[in-house]
Protein backbone atom coordinates (compact mmCIF):
# COMPACT_ATOMS: atom_id res chain seq x y z
CA UNK A 1 0.00 0.00 0.00
CA UNK A 2 2.86 2.24 0.64
CA UNK A 3 4.56 2.09 -2.56
CA UNK A 4 0.87 2.67 -3.99
CA UNK A 5 0.39 5.71 -1.99
CA UNK A 6 4.01 7.21 -3.17
CA UNK A 7 3.47 6.29 -7.07
CA UNK A 8 0.10 7.72 -6.86
CA UNK A 9 1.20 10.46 -4.59
CA UNK A 10 4.86 11.57 -7.83
CA UNK A 11 1.61 10.99 -10.34
CA UNK A 12 3.81 7.97 -11.98
CA UNK A 13 0.32 5.81 -11.49
CA UNK A 14 -3.17 7.11 -11.70
CA UNK A 15 -4.83 7.60 -8.49
CA UNK A 16 -7.73 5.39 -7.34
CA UNK A 17 -9.96 8.79 -6.35
CA UNK A 18 -9.70 11.86 -8.05
CA UNK A 19 -12.13 14.98 -7.61
CA UNK A 20 -11.48 16.89 -10.73
CA UNK A 21 -11.60 20.82 -11.20
CA UNK A 22 -12.78 21.99 -7.54
CA UNK A 23 -10.96 24.26 -4.79
CA UNK A 24 -9.66 23.32 -1.60
CA UNK A 25 -9.47 24.78 1.81
CA UNK A 26 -6.13 24.70 3.14
CA UNK A 27 -6.27 24.49 6.92
CA UNK A 28 -2.43 25.10 7.27
CA UNK A 29 -2.13 27.96 5.27
CA UNK A 30 -5.96 29.54 5.50
CA UNK A 31 -5.83 29.73 1.26
CA UNK A 32 -8.47 28.23 -1.20
CA UNK A 33 -6.61 26.86 -3.87
CA UNK A 34 -7.73 25.41 -7.19
CA UNK A 35 -6.37 21.63 -7.56
CA UNK A 36 -7.58 18.02 -8.06
CA UNK A 37 -7.11 15.93 -5.03
CA UNK A 38 -5.94 12.42 -5.59
CA UNK A 39 -6.76 9.56 -2.99
CA UNK A 40 -5.10 6.21 -2.84
CA UNK A 41 -6.98 3.28 -0.50
CA UNK A 42 -7.68 5.33 2.40
CA UNK A 43 -5.44 8.44 1.90
CA UNK A 44 -4.95 11.75 0.49
CA UNK A 45 -1.56 11.36 -1.53
CA UNK A 46 -1.47 14.60 -2.86
CA UNK A 47 -3.31 18.06 -4.64
CA UNK A 48 -2.45 19.55 -8.13
CA UNK A 49 -3.38 18.07 -11.23
CA UNK A 50 -3.82 14.39 -11.57
CA UNK A 51 -5.09 11.61 -12.92
CA UNK A 52 -7.10 8.77 -11.69
CA UNK A 53 -8.62 5.02 -12.11
CA UNK A 54 -12.30 7.09 -10.91
CA UNK A 55 -12.61 10.61 -11.17
CA UNK A 56 -15.39 12.96 -10.45
CA UNK A 57 -15.93 16.13 -11.93
CA UNK A 58 -16.64 18.46 -8.90
CA UNK A 59 -16.60 22.31 -10.75
CA UNK A 60 -17.51 25.19 -9.09
CA UNK A 61 -17.07 23.61 -6.05
CA UNK A 62 -15.05 23.40 -2.57
CA UNK A 63 -13.17 20.31 -0.82
CA UNK A 64 -12.91 20.59 2.92
CA UNK A 65 -11.78 18.12 5.58
CA UNK A 66 -14.35 15.68 6.94
CA UNK A 67 -15.97 17.10 10.13
CA UNK A 68 -14.90 15.92 13.48
CA UNK A 69 -17.55 16.61 15.97
CA UNK A 70 -15.89 17.06 19.29
CA UNK A 71 -18.33 16.27 21.76
CA UNK A 72 -21.48 14.56 21.39
CA UNK A 73 -24.05 12.30 23.32
CA UNK A 74 -25.53 10.15 20.39
CA UNK A 75 -27.88 9.20 22.62
CA UNK A 76 -29.95 12.67 22.25
CA UNK A 77 -30.69 11.90 18.56
CA UNK A 78 -32.90 9.70 20.27
CA UNK A 79 -32.19 7.34 17.51
CA UNK A 80 -29.82 4.02 16.91
CA UNK A 81 -25.88 5.00 15.79
CA UNK A 82 -27.02 3.89 12.89
CA UNK A 83 -29.49 5.56 12.05
CA UNK A 84 -27.50 8.51 13.76
CA UNK A 85 -24.69 8.12 10.93
CA UNK A 86 -26.80 7.99 8.11
CA UNK A 87 -28.25 11.79 9.11
CA UNK A 88 -24.63 13.11 9.90
CA UNK A 89 -22.31 11.40 7.60
CA UNK A 90 -23.65 12.96 4.50
CA UNK A 91 -24.13 16.48 5.80
CA UNK A 92 -19.99 16.32 6.19
CA UNK A 93 -19.58 14.93 9.71
CA UNK A 94 -16.85 12.12 9.47
CA UNK A 95 -15.57 11.54 13.05
CA UNK A 96 -17.29 12.08 16.10
CA UNK A 97 -15.93 12.15 19.81
CA UNK A 98 -18.50 10.23 21.22
CA UNK A 99 -19.65 10.27 25.20
CA UNK A 100 -22.40 7.86 26.40
CA UNK A 101 -22.80 9.33 28.78
CA UNK A 102 -26.89 9.26 29.07
CA UNK A 103 -26.79 5.15 28.75
CA UNK A 104 -24.33 4.52 31.14
CA UNK A 105 -26.08 6.15 33.66
CA UNK A 106 -29.56 3.89 32.90
CA UNK A 107 -27.08 0.67 31.68
CA UNK A 108 -23.77 1.14 33.32
CA UNK A 109 -20.85 0.39 31.23
CA UNK A 110 -22.78 -1.99 28.82
CA UNK A 111 -24.55 0.89 27.39
CA UNK A 112 -21.06 2.54 26.44
CA UNK A 113 -20.29 -1.13 25.09
CA UNK A 114 -23.31 -1.24 22.82
CA UNK A 115 -22.39 2.16 21.27
CA UNK A 116 -19.43 1.34 20.21
CA UNK A 117 -20.04 -1.81 18.88
CA UNK A 118 -23.13 -0.66 17.20
CA UNK A 119 -21.09 2.53 15.56
CA UNK A 120 -18.56 -0.19 14.32
CA UNK A 121 -21.20 -1.53 11.85
CA UNK A 122 -21.11 2.25 9.95
CA UNK A 123 -18.88 4.59 7.99
CA UNK A 124 -19.20 7.33 10.87
CA UNK A 125 -15.88 6.97 12.51
CA UNK A 126 -17.09 6.97 16.84
CA UNK A 127 -14.56 7.48 19.46
CA UNK A 128 -16.23 6.27 22.19
CA UNK A 129 -15.72 8.11 25.79
CA UNK A 130 -15.68 7.01 29.13
CA UNK A 131 -18.53 8.91 31.46
CA UNK A 132 -16.84 10.10 33.99
CA UNK A 133 -19.61 11.19 36.16
CA UNK A 134 -22.05 8.43 36.49
CA UNK A 135 -24.25 9.48 38.45
CA UNK A 136 -23.54 13.50 37.06
CA UNK A 137 -23.70 13.92 40.96
CA UNK A 138 -24.37 11.92 44.06
CA UNK A 139 -28.12 13.79 44.67
CA UNK A 140 -30.06 11.56 42.34
CA UNK A 141 -30.73 8.08 41.75
CA UNK A 142 -29.46 6.46 39.23
CA UNK A 143 -29.65 3.00 36.96
CA UNK A 144 -25.67 2.44 37.61
CA UNK A 145 -22.57 3.99 39.05
CA UNK A 146 -19.08 4.18 37.79
CA UNK A 147 -16.50 4.63 40.73
CA UNK A 148 -12.78 5.54 40.79
CA UNK A 149 -11.70 1.82 40.96
CA UNK A 150 -14.35 1.00 37.91
CA UNK A 151 -12.53 3.84 36.35
CA UNK A 152 -9.12 2.48 36.43
CA UNK A 153 -10.37 -0.33 34.85
CA UNK A 154 -12.61 0.47 32.32
CA UNK A 155 -10.52 3.44 31.44
CA UNK A 156 -7.58 0.63 29.98
CA UNK A 157 -10.38 -1.09 27.55
CA UNK A 158 -9.48 -0.49 24.19
CA UNK A 159 -13.13 1.10 23.01
CA UNK A 160 -12.73 3.63 25.44
CA UNK A 161 -10.47 6.35 23.91
CA UNK A 162 -10.80 9.12 27.32
CA UNK A 163 -12.67 10.05 29.97
CA UNK A 164 -15.68 11.98 29.49
CA UNK A 165 -16.64 15.22 30.28
CA UNK A 166 -16.20 15.91 33.99
CA UNK A 167 -19.36 17.61 35.26
CA UNK A 168 -18.42 17.58 38.92
CA UNK A 169 -16.58 20.26 39.03
CA UNK A 170 -16.74 21.13 42.76
CA UNK A 171 -15.33 17.21 43.27
CA UNK A 172 -12.24 18.50 41.30
CA UNK A 173 -11.47 21.45 43.08
CA UNK A 174 -12.18 20.35 46.51
CA UNK A 175 -9.88 17.27 45.53
CA UNK A 176 -13.14 14.76 46.29
CA UNK A 177 -10.86 11.20 46.81
CA UNK A 178 -13.48 8.99 44.30
CA UNK A 179 -13.03 12.17 41.56
CA UNK A 180 -9.20 11.82 42.01
CA UNK A 181 -8.75 8.35 41.37
CA UNK A 182 -10.52 8.91 37.97
CA UNK A 183 -8.85 11.71 37.07
CA UNK A 184 -5.58 9.69 37.74
CA UNK A 185 -6.67 7.02 36.08
CA UNK A 186 -7.15 8.69 32.52
CA UNK A 187 -3.93 10.48 33.03
CA UNK A 188 -1.85 7.03 33.67
CA UNK A 189 -3.58 5.74 30.67
CA UNK A 190 -2.31 8.32 28.66
CA UNK A 191 -6.13 9.57 27.66
CA UNK A 192 -7.94 12.62 27.22
CA UNK A 193 -9.72 14.21 29.31
CA UNK A 194 -12.90 16.41 28.56
CA UNK A 195 -14.17 19.25 30.90
CA UNK A 196 -17.51 20.32 31.80
CA UNK A 197 -17.26 23.51 34.09
CA UNK A 198 -20.32 26.34 33.50
CA UNK A 199 -19.19 29.94 35.13
CA UNK A 200 -16.34 28.58 36.59
CA UNK A 201 -12.95 31.34 36.64
CA UNK A 202 -10.28 32.72 38.63
CA UNK A 203 -8.25 29.85 40.82
CA UNK A 204 -10.94 27.50 40.69
CA UNK A 205 -10.63 27.02 37.13
CA UNK A 206 -6.55 27.26 37.50
CA UNK A 207 -7.22 24.05 39.98
CA UNK A 208 -9.78 22.49 37.65
CA UNK A 209 -7.21 22.65 34.57
CA UNK A 210 -4.04 21.38 36.85
CA UNK A 211 -6.26 18.30 36.65
CA UNK A 212 -5.43 17.92 33.37
CA UNK A 213 -8.61 18.35 31.45
CA UNK A 214 -7.95 19.66 28.24
CA UNK A 215 -11.78 21.10 27.03
CA UNK A 216 -14.86 22.70 28.32
CA UNK A 217 -18.37 23.50 26.35
CA UNK A 218 -20.05 25.07 28.76
CA UNK A 219 -19.09 28.86 28.54
CA UNK A 220 -22.13 31.04 29.17
CA UNK A 221 -20.44 34.06 27.10
CA UNK A 222 -17.08 35.31 24.99
CA UNK A 223 -15.57 36.31 28.19
CA UNK A 224 -15.56 33.06 29.93
CA UNK A 225 -14.31 31.39 26.77
CA UNK A 226 -11.31 33.79 26.39
CA UNK A 227 -9.66 32.91 29.96
CA UNK A 228 -10.37 29.07 29.25
CA UNK A 229 -8.43 29.77 26.12
CA UNK A 230 -5.98 32.01 27.44
CA UNK A 231 -5.34 29.13 30.09
CA UNK A 232 -4.93 26.61 27.34
CA UNK A 233 -8.25 24.61 27.53
CA UNK A 234 -10.04 23.69 23.89
CA UNK A 235 -13.08 25.59 23.81
CA UNK A 236 -16.33 23.84 22.25
CA UNK A 237 -18.54 26.57 20.25
CA UNK A 238 -21.96 24.27 21.02
CA UNK A 239 -24.65 24.35 18.49
CA UNK A 240 -27.31 21.74 19.88
CA UNK A 241 -30.95 21.48 19.76
CA UNK A 242 -31.47 23.25 23.17
CA UNK A 243 -28.34 24.58 23.60
CA UNK A 244 -26.91 27.15 21.14
CA UNK A 245 -23.75 29.46 21.93
CA UNK A 246 -22.00 29.08 18.68
CA UNK A 247 -23.29 32.47 17.41
CA UNK A 248 -22.22 34.22 20.89
CA UNK A 249 -18.85 32.11 21.50
CA UNK A 250 -17.28 32.33 17.86
CA UNK A 251 -17.29 36.25 18.92
CA UNK A 252 -14.08 35.12 21.21
CA UNK A 253 -12.19 33.91 18.47
CA UNK A 254 -9.14 36.16 16.90
CA UNK A 255 -6.09 35.30 14.77
CA UNK A 256 -4.39 34.64 17.98
CA UNK A 257 -6.37 32.49 19.46
CA UNK A 258 -8.60 30.39 16.95
CA UNK A 259 -6.48 27.15 16.92
CA UNK A 260 -8.11 26.39 20.75
CA UNK A 261 -11.68 26.54 19.33
CA UNK A 262 -14.05 23.74 18.39
CA UNK A 263 -16.90 22.99 17.45
CA UNK A 264 -19.88 20.59 18.99
CA UNK A 265 -23.38 20.01 18.94
CA UNK A 266 -23.46 18.02 22.62
CA UNK A 267 -27.87 17.30 22.35
CA UNK A 268 -28.75 17.28 19.39
CA UNK A 269 -32.70 16.11 18.42
CA UNK A 270 -33.00 14.04 15.39
CA UNK A 271 -35.87 16.12 13.96
CA UNK A 272 -33.11 19.09 14.10
CA UNK A 273 -30.72 16.69 12.38
CA UNK A 274 -33.22 16.06 9.22
CA UNK A 275 -34.40 20.18 8.83
CA UNK A 276 -31.47 21.54 9.93
CA UNK A 277 -28.22 18.94 10.05
CA UNK A 278 -25.68 19.00 11.92
CA UNK A 279 -21.89 20.60 12.26
CA UNK A 280 -22.69 22.26 8.61
CA UNK A 281 -25.56 24.24 10.60
CA UNK A 282 -22.70 25.00 13.25
CA UNK A 283 -20.32 26.56 10.91
CA UNK A 284 -23.20 28.12 8.84
CA UNK A 285 -24.46 30.19 12.23
CA UNK A 286 -21.25 30.97 13.09
CA UNK A 287 -20.04 32.02 9.83
CA UNK A 288 -22.97 34.36 9.37
CA UNK A 289 -22.53 35.71 13.13
CA UNK A 290 -19.31 36.65 11.54
CA UNK A 291 -16.52 34.16 12.06
CA UNK A 292 -14.10 33.58 8.96
CA UNK A 293 -15.27 30.89 7.14
CA UNK A 294 -11.40 29.40 6.70
CA UNK A 295 -11.27 29.42 10.48
CA UNK A 296 -14.29 28.01 10.87
CA UNK A 297 -13.60 25.16 8.73
CA UNK A 298 -10.23 24.99 10.74
CA UNK A 299 -12.23 24.97 13.92
CA UNK A 300 -14.43 21.79 12.20
CA UNK A 301 -11.49 19.90 11.41
CA UNK A 302 -7.82 20.38 12.02
CA UNK A 303 -7.98 22.02 15.77
CA UNK A 304 -10.00 18.74 16.73
CA UNK A 305 -7.73 16.76 15.66
CA UNK A 306 -5.13 17.32 17.02
CA UNK A 307 -6.68 18.32 20.76
CA UNK A 308 -7.68 14.68 20.83
CA UNK A 309 -4.50 13.35 19.21
CA UNK A 310 -6.33 12.09 15.35
CA UNK A 311 -3.07 12.30 13.60
CA UNK A 312 -3.87 12.65 9.97
CA UNK A 313 -6.81 13.77 10.29
CA UNK A 314 -8.64 17.12 9.93
CA UNK A 315 -6.49 18.31 7.09
CA UNK A 316 -6.45 17.83 2.96
CA UNK A 317 -2.85 17.15 2.56
CA UNK A 318 -0.95 14.11 1.67
CA UNK A 319 -0.58 11.03 3.80
CA UNK A 320 -3.91 12.81 5.85
CA UNK A 321 -6.88 10.34 5.58
CA UNK A 322 -9.73 10.81 3.03
CA UNK A 323 -11.97 11.68 5.00
CA UNK A 324 -13.59 14.60 2.48
CA UNK A 325 -16.68 16.78 2.23
CA UNK A 326 -17.03 18.49 -1.08
CA UNK A 327 -19.70 22.12 -0.47
CA UNK A 328 -20.75 23.92 -2.57
CA UNK A 329 -19.71 27.47 -1.11
CA UNK A 330 -18.56 28.90 2.14
CA UNK A 331 -21.53 29.97 3.49
CA UNK A 332 -24.03 27.58 3.02
CA UNK A 333 -21.64 24.76 3.48
CA UNK A 334 -24.03 22.16 1.89
CA UNK A 335 -22.83 19.26 1.55
CA UNK A 336 -22.83 17.99 -2.28
CA UNK A 337 -20.30 14.46 -1.70
CA UNK A 338 -18.67 13.04 1.26
CA UNK A 339 -15.75 10.84 1.42
CA UNK A 340 -14.90 8.67 4.11
CA UNK A 341 -11.80 6.74 4.06
CA UNK A 342 -11.90 7.45 -0.01
CA UNK A 343 -14.91 5.84 -0.29
CA UNK A 344 -17.92 7.96 -1.20
CA UNK A 345 -20.50 7.66 1.21
CA UNK A 346 -22.90 10.09 0.28
CA UNK A 347 -23.92 12.02 -2.40
CA UNK A 348 -26.54 15.13 -2.39
CA UNK A 349 -27.28 14.77 0.98
CA UNK A 350 -28.21 10.81 1.19
CA UNK A 351 -26.43 7.74 2.41
CA UNK A 352 -25.12 5.91 -0.20
CA UNK A 353 -24.81 2.96 2.64
CA UNK A 354 -26.55 0.60 4.61
CA UNK A 355 -26.34 -0.36 8.44
CA UNK A 356 -27.66 -3.49 10.16
CA UNK A 357 -28.94 -2.69 13.78
CA UNK A 358 -27.40 -4.18 16.67
CA UNK A 359 -29.35 -3.90 19.95
CA UNK A 360 -28.21 -6.14 22.64
CA UNK A 361 -30.52 -7.27 25.54
CA UNK A 362 -28.85 -5.65 27.92
CA UNK A 363 -30.14 -2.01 26.92
CA UNK A 364 -34.03 -3.47 26.51
CA UNK A 365 -36.68 -2.74 29.49
CA UNK A 366 -35.13 -0.39 31.28
CA UNK A 367 -38.73 1.03 32.96
CA UNK A 368 -38.77 -0.02 36.42
CA UNK A 369 -41.05 2.07 38.94
CA UNK A 370 -43.25 1.69 41.67
CA UNK A 371 -46.95 1.82 40.84
CA UNK A 372 -48.12 5.38 41.27
CA UNK A 373 -51.19 7.13 41.68
CA UNK A 374 -52.69 10.56 41.64
CA UNK A 375 -52.17 11.46 45.51
CA UNK A 376 -48.58 10.83 44.91
CA UNK A 377 -48.10 14.24 42.94
CA UNK A 378 -49.84 16.55 45.43
CA UNK A 379 -47.40 19.43 46.91
CA UNK A 380 -48.30 20.07 50.41
CA UNK A 381 -46.60 23.59 51.11
CA UNK A 382 -46.41 24.53 54.59
CA UNK A 383 -46.96 28.51 54.22
CA UNK A 384 -48.15 30.62 50.96
CA UNK A 385 -44.28 31.18 49.76
CA UNK A 386 -42.76 28.87 47.38
CA UNK A 387 -39.68 28.39 45.78
CA UNK A 388 -40.46 28.21 41.93
CA UNK A 389 -37.77 26.66 38.89
CA UNK A 390 -38.13 29.70 36.24
CA UNK A 391 -37.01 28.45 32.50
CA UNK A 392 -34.64 30.75 30.81
CA UNK A 393 -35.72 31.50 27.17
CA UNK A 394 -33.50 29.39 24.72
CA UNK A 395 -31.22 27.46 26.87
CA UNK A 396 -31.55 25.01 30.07
CA UNK A 397 -30.56 27.45 32.31
CA UNK A 398 -33.28 27.38 35.18
CA UNK A 399 -33.85 30.85 37.85
CA UNK A 400 -34.82 30.43 41.65
CA UNK A 401 -37.69 32.59 42.55
CA UNK A 402 -39.98 32.84 45.09
CA UNK A 403 -43.78 33.16 44.16
CA UNK A 404 -47.40 33.61 46.23
CA UNK A 405 -48.81 29.85 45.98
CA UNK A 406 -52.47 29.23 47.31
CA UNK A 407 -53.34 25.91 48.63
CA UNK A 408 -56.92 23.96 49.36
CA UNK A 409 -57.22 20.31 50.72
CA UNK A 410 -53.80 19.88 51.01
CA UNK A 411 -52.18 20.57 47.49
CA UNK A 412 -51.42 23.70 45.51
CA UNK A 413 -54.00 25.49 43.74
CA UNK A 414 -52.80 26.46 39.93
CA UNK A 415 -55.77 27.85 38.25
CA UNK A 416 -55.12 31.67 37.04
CA UNK A 417 -51.16 31.41 37.48
CA UNK A 418 -48.36 30.74 35.01
CA UNK A 419 -47.27 27.65 37.35
CA UNK A 420 -47.32 23.67 36.99
CA UNK A 421 -45.93 21.00 38.53
CA UNK A 422 -42.98 18.97 38.12
CA UNK A 423 -42.06 15.23 39.20
CA UNK A 424 -39.07 13.28 38.73
CA UNK A 425 -39.95 9.88 39.36
CA UNK A 426 -37.10 6.96 39.97
CA UNK A 427 -37.35 4.12 36.91
CA UNK A 428 -34.76 2.00 37.95
CA UNK A 429 -34.89 0.41 40.90
CA UNK A 430 -38.47 1.11 41.98
CA UNK A 431 -37.68 2.64 44.79
CA UNK A 432 -40.22 4.54 45.14
CA UNK A 433 -38.62 8.17 45.07
CA UNK A 434 -40.70 10.93 43.68
CA UNK A 435 -38.88 14.52 43.76
CA UNK A 436 -41.64 17.48 43.15
CA UNK A 437 -41.32 20.91 42.42
CA UNK A 438 -43.24 23.59 40.58
CA UNK A 439 -42.08 25.10 37.31
CA UNK A 440 -43.15 28.82 35.47
CA UNK A 441 -43.12 29.44 32.29
CA UNK A 442 -43.66 26.33 30.15
CA UNK A 443 -46.98 26.84 29.20
CA UNK A 444 -48.84 23.94 29.41
CA UNK A 445 -52.65 23.61 30.03
CA UNK A 446 -55.08 20.84 30.86
CA UNK A 447 -53.11 17.78 30.67
CA UNK A 448 -49.42 16.21 31.13
CA UNK A 449 -46.19 15.40 29.26
CA UNK A 450 -43.61 12.85 30.52
CA UNK A 451 -40.92 11.08 29.49
CA UNK A 452 -38.05 8.80 30.43
CA UNK A 453 -34.95 11.57 28.88
CA UNK A 454 -34.03 13.37 32.21
CA UNK A 455 -31.04 14.65 32.06
CA UNK A 456 -28.43 13.07 33.39
CA UNK A 457 -29.84 10.05 35.12
CA UNK A 458 -32.90 9.34 33.47
CA UNK A 459 -35.78 8.97 35.78
CA UNK A 460 -39.14 9.72 34.91
CA UNK A 461 -39.85 13.41 34.12
CA UNK A 462 -43.57 14.25 34.14
CA UNK A 463 -45.13 17.99 33.72
CA UNK A 464 -48.55 19.10 34.53
CA UNK A 465 -51.69 20.98 35.94
CA UNK A 466 -53.60 17.84 36.80
CA UNK A 467 -53.04 14.81 39.32
CA UNK A 468 -54.69 12.04 37.72
CA UNK A 469 -52.78 13.13 34.33
CA UNK A 470 -50.06 13.52 35.54
CA UNK A 471 -49.96 9.63 36.85
CA UNK A 472 -51.50 8.46 33.81
CA UNK A 473 -48.59 10.01 31.81
CA UNK A 474 -46.49 7.85 33.89
CA UNK A 475 -48.53 4.72 34.24
CA UNK A 476 -48.47 4.99 29.80
CA UNK A 477 -44.37 5.06 29.81
CA UNK A 478 -44.33 2.10 31.99
CA UNK A 479 -46.37 0.09 29.60
CA UNK A 480 -44.41 1.08 26.75
CA UNK A 481 -41.19 0.19 28.45
CA UNK A 482 -40.40 4.04 27.80
CA UNK A 483 -40.62 7.32 25.80
CA UNK A 484 -42.50 10.10 25.17
CA UNK A 485 -46.15 10.43 26.19
CA UNK A 486 -48.79 13.25 26.79
CA UNK A 487 -52.26 13.45 28.40
CA UNK A 488 -54.46 15.26 26.53
CA UNK A 489 -58.34 15.90 27.61
CA UNK A 490 -57.66 12.06 29.50
CA UNK A 491 -56.70 10.24 26.65
CA UNK A 492 -52.57 9.06 26.57
CA UNK A 493 -50.67 9.97 23.12
CA UNK A 494 -47.01 8.05 23.10
CA UNK A 495 -44.07 7.02 21.48
CA UNK A 496 -41.95 4.28 22.61
CA UNK A 497 -37.88 4.73 23.01
CA UNK A 498 -37.35 0.96 23.01
CA UNK A 499 -33.83 1.36 23.85
CA UNK A 500 -32.70 2.14 27.35
CA UNK A 501 -35.95 4.40 27.59
CA UNK A 502 -33.96 6.93 25.09
CA UNK A 503 -33.54 5.99 21.82
CA UNK A 504 -35.69 4.42 19.46
CA UNK A 505 -34.89 0.91 16.94
CA UNK A 506 -37.22 2.66 14.32
CA UNK A 507 -35.85 4.48 11.50
CA UNK A 508 -35.05 8.34 11.46
CA UNK A 509 -38.01 9.10 8.95
CA UNK A 510 -40.27 7.30 11.18
CA UNK A 511 -39.34 8.18 14.61
CA UNK A 512 -39.36 12.19 13.78
CA UNK A 513 -42.70 11.82 11.93
CA UNK A 514 -43.89 9.99 15.26
CA UNK A 515 -42.24 13.14 17.68
CA UNK A 516 -43.57 15.42 15.55
CA UNK A 517 -46.69 14.72 15.93
CA UNK A 518 -46.35 14.45 19.50
CA UNK A 519 -44.42 18.03 19.63
CA UNK A 520 -47.64 19.08 17.73
CA UNK A 521 -50.14 18.27 20.63
CA UNK A 522 -47.50 19.28 22.82
CA UNK A 523 -47.96 23.24 21.77
CA UNK A 524 -51.43 22.70 21.00
CA UNK A 525 -51.99 22.60 24.67
CA UNK A 526 -49.75 25.50 25.25
CA UNK A 527 -46.34 24.87 25.80
CA UNK A 528 -44.41 27.78 24.37
CA UNK A 529 -42.76 27.63 21.38
CA UNK A 530 -39.66 28.86 22.93
CA UNK A 531 -38.68 25.60 23.73
CA UNK A 532 -38.56 22.53 22.16
CA UNK A 533 -41.86 21.12 24.13
CA UNK A 534 -39.63 17.65 25.34
CA UNK A 535 -35.90 18.14 24.46
CA UNK A 536 -36.27 21.53 26.97
CA UNK A 537 -38.32 19.79 29.85
CA UNK A 538 -35.35 17.03 29.46
CA UNK A 539 -32.89 18.80 31.06
CA UNK A 540 -35.05 20.39 34.05
CA UNK A 541 -33.54 17.73 36.54
CA UNK A 542 -29.75 18.01 35.20
CA UNK A 543 -28.37 18.76 38.77
CA UNK A 544 -25.00 20.17 37.32
CA UNK A 545 -26.71 23.95 35.29
CA UNK A 546 -27.78 26.79 37.41
CA UNK A 547 -29.72 27.58 39.21
CA UNK A 548 -32.66 25.24 40.45
CA UNK A 549 -33.14 21.69 39.34
CA UNK A 550 -35.09 18.89 40.45
CA UNK A 551 -33.97 15.31 40.82
CA UNK A 552 -36.22 12.17 42.32
CA UNK A 553 -34.65 13.19 46.31
CA UNK A 554 -36.04 16.58 45.94
CA UNK A 555 -35.52 20.85 44.63
CA UNK A 556 -31.65 21.05 44.19
CA UNK A 557 -29.56 24.27 44.44
CA UNK A 558 -26.91 24.23 41.99
CA UNK A 559 -25.46 27.48 42.90
CA UNK A 560 -24.95 25.62 46.69
CA UNK A 561 -25.00 22.44 45.79
CA UNK A 562 -27.49 21.55 48.08
CA UNK A 563 -31.35 20.47 48.37
CA UNK A 564 -33.45 23.12 49.56
CA UNK A 565 -37.30 23.28 51.20
CA UNK A 566 -40.34 23.99 48.37
CA UNK A 567 -41.31 26.20 50.87
CA UNK A 568 -39.70 29.28 50.99
CA UNK A 569 -39.03 31.56 53.87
Amino acid sequence: MLKNEIEQGTGRRKADLVLKNGRFVNVFTGEVTAADIAVCGGKIVGFGAYEGEEEIDISGKIVLPGYIDAHVHIESSQLTPEEFSKLVLPRGTTTVIADPHEIINVCGIEGARYIAEASAGTPLEVHVMLPSCVPATPFETSGAVITGEDTEKYIREDFVFGLGEFMNYPGVVNTDADVLKKLQAAIDAGKVIDGHAPSTGGRELNGYIAAAIRTDHECATPEEAREKVSKGMYVHLREGSATRNAALNSQAVDANNMRRFLFCTDDRHAADLVANGHLDNALRVAVRSGLDPVRAVTIATLNAAECYGLPYKGAVAPAYDADLVVVDDLQNFNAKLVVKAGKVVAKEGKPLFTCKKYIPDAVKNTVKIKPVSADDFKIALKGARANVMRIVKGGVVTEKVVREVKSANGDVRLKGTDLLKLAIVERHHRTGNIGKALLEGYGLKGGAIALTISHDSHNIVVLGDDNEDMAAAVAELERIGGGMAVIDKKKAYSYPLDIAGLMSSASAEEFVGASEALLERAYAMGVSRDYEAFMSLSFLGLAVIPELKLTDRGLFDVTKFSFIDIDAE
